[in-house]
């Protein structure tokens, strides 16, 4: 077994290939002389970058052809961001693996203004995130907030052209590219709540491949699968749309779990925000539970009514 080829399939992306080169080493050292291969695609979000996420159907655009490799037969797992991983997974699909979470937290990037109250009002900041979008209007009404599509390197050349006066990016992709130069300031949990399941990387597979899962399940980190399943679980409740202004981060700490989780309209003008904590053997229950709450205070009539513009 150890000697047979395992196919990995991933975007095109450089953090994407990072992703997947390091899934592929982590395999190789649980399982020297394993042979790993990485194939690479494009996905129709790649290609058509001028158009909104929204537009194509959410973030799920990312891992679609991906999972479709996995239920052809020509690739035996695929690497996510699991932020980008629709609750709903296709039938003979699993996520088998969650790795350990990298930093969950957002980044102000600027060459100009180390932090989000020094920004100037009327400063251009690039998201094209309706979670932050919801965050930063509430927090700092004054800022211009601009739509950027992309990757990281992309985003980072359109900032140093002067088409915005900073980005707010994900802690962890520009970790992962050794970008950490780039980092003005660590956006603290509580002041710019992630996205579900930020900073963990998936290992989807086929149910059924009884070859593959004996190699992918090592890699998994069950605090972190634990964490993420949770707010996967406050997702769903939620109806499970990734481009939703929704935000939820779970923690553990031994046989505990916390978790705090907010829904708000984009402009900032309402955002609804509780937080549970209980036993982490029921991190899912607790994570459709605060759903509940959130949708109880107002977070249904906020999501139709995002979920309506969005259709239109």
């Amino acid at each position: 077994m150890i000697g047979s080829m395992l196919r990995i399939v991933t975007r095109e992306s450089p953090l994407a290939l990072w992703q997947a080169r390091f899934v592929r080493g982590r395999l190789q050292d649980t399982h020297p002389g394993l042979d790993v291969d990485i194939t690479t695609l494009k996905t129709v979000a790649d290609r058509f970058q001028q158009k909104s996420l929204a537009q194509m159907g959410g973030k799920g655009m990312f891992v679609k052809e991906l999972e479709q490799a996995l239920l052809n037969g020509t690739a035996d797992l695929a690497v996510h961001s699991m932020k980008d991983v629709t609750v709903d997974l296709p039938a003979g699909l699993s996520i088998t693996a969650v790795m350990q979470r990298e930093d969950p937290r957002d980044v102000l990037v600027s060459s100009r203004y180390s932090s989000l109250a020094g920004l100037p009002a009327g400063a251009v900041v690039g998201t094209s995130s309706l979670r932050r979008q919801c965050q930063l209007n509430a927090a700092w009404p004054g800022l211009v907030l601009k739509d950027i599509r992309g990757n990281v390197g992309s985003r980072l050349k359109k900032l140093d052209g002067g088409a915005y006066d900073a980005l707010v990016l994900a802690a962890a992709g520009i970790k992962r590219l050794g970008r950490e130069d780039r980092i003005s300031l660590y956006l603290g949990v509580d002041e710019m709540l992630p996205a579900i399941g930020q900073g963990a990387l998936g290992i989807e597979t086929r149910t059924d491949d009884a070859r593959v899962w004996p190699l992918v399940l090592p890699l998994n980190h069950e605090p972190t699968r634990t964490c993420v399943d949770a707010e996967r679980a406050l997702s769903r409740r939620l109806y499970g749309g990734c481009l939703l202004p929704v935000a939820a981060y779970a923690e553990t700490s031994g046989a505990d779990l916390s978790m705090s989780a907010l829904v708000g309209y984009p402009d900032g003008s309402r955002v609804v925000k509780d937080s549970i904590s209980g036993a982490a053997d029921q991190g899912e229950r607790l994570g459709a539970e605060l759903g509940e709450r959130l949708l109880q205070q107002g977070a249904q009539e906020i999501l139709a009514e995002v979920m309506g513009n969005a259709e239109q």
